[in-house]
């Protein structure tokens, strides 16, 4: 039984989150060609070839509950500007990760991953009652961890020599988390930096 039933549609102010599908991939694709934004990926996804696999394995996996992939759309303009997803779900422990993340740069510092994170994760504790929510970023993505930081994940510790990079470059993993009880907190956190100046 799957834990998250398909279609699911979470909406915010400024932006909208919509199951991918195959007929997103030619826009993704031209979204994608900024190298920056893979510089700290295990996998070349800058590749169209590796993308394209990428976004088909995500839909497939989709259908046997492996993970559940948003693509971020902005509100106003209907436009895609990036991805996110739900992945390395475990139902019966009630905890999942939200990763494969990822705006053409230019959105970052947007507001949107703020707006994004909060949608997910109200998504998460409220509908399906996690108790942990985990995100992972690569220990020298200086911008990811502060991004992290800023929504209010705390940061548990550095998993060295986790993987490596498609550059052959062995990447240490930084663990972040927001636990059930933190997220009362983390709700009004969120609410409060979307909120216009």
């Amino acid at each position: 039984m799957l834990w998250i039933k398909h279609p699911v549609t979470l909406e915010g102010l400024r932006i909208r989150l919509v199951p991918l599908e195959r007929t997103h991939f030619e826009e993704l694709s031209r979204l994608s060609k900024h190298p920056s934004i893979w510089a700290f990926m295990a996998v070349n996804l800058g590749d169209e070839l590796v993308f394209r696999q990428y976004l088909e394995s995500a839909v497939l996996k989709r259908a046997t509950g492996e993970q559940y992939p948003f693509v971020v759309v902005e509100k106003e303009t209907n436009k895609l500007v990036g991805c996110s997803m739900f992945h390395t779900m475990h139902q019966a422990n009630r905890k999942l990760e939200i990763g494969y993340t990822w705006y053409h740069p230019d959105w970052w510092g947007s507001g949107i991953n703020t707006e994004c994170k909060l949608l997910m994760l109200e998504y998460c504790f409220e509908v399906l009652k996690t108790i942990r929510v985990q995100f992972v970023t690569d220990e020298q993505n200086i911008r990811s961890r502060h991004a992290l930081r800023s929504i209010g994940a705390v940061e548990e510790g550095i998993l060295r020599n986790e993987r490596i990079r498609h550059n052959g470059i062995y990447r240490n993993t930084v663990m972040f988390s927001i636990i059930e009880s933190e997220w009362p907190r983390v709700k009004a956190h969120l609410r409060v930096r979307l909120k216009p100046a």
